[in-house]
C-alpha cells in the first residue's frame, strides 16, 4: 500500500503556469525545499498557503487539489 496520498496537484499546476518550484518558493518566502516537498506530496501546504498559491497562479483553489471522485 501507498505510504503518501497524492493530495495536491501544485506539480500539474505549476507545469500548466509555466512556472517553476524556485519561483513559488520565491513568491511565497518559503524555502524551496519546502516547495519541492509539497510538489511530490511529501508533505501539503496549509489552507491559507494554498490560497496564496491559488491566487500567484491565478486558478481556482479546487484545481490545486485532487478530486476524490
Amino acid at each position: 500500500m501507498e505510504s503518501s496520498k497524492n493530495l495536491n496537484r501544485l506539480k500539474a499546476v505549476l507545469a500548466d503556469a509555466g512556472q517553476t518550484n524556485k519561483w513559488l518558493a520565491e513568491k511565497l518566502s518559503k524555502d524551496p525545499v519546502t516547495v519541492s516537498k509539497w510538489c511530490t506530496n511529501t508533505t501539503q501546504p496549509d489552507l491559507q498557503t494554498l490560497a496564496k498559491i491559488s491566487d500567484l497562479l491565478q486558478v481556482n483553489i479546487r484545481e490545486l487539489l485532487v478530486s476524490r471522485n
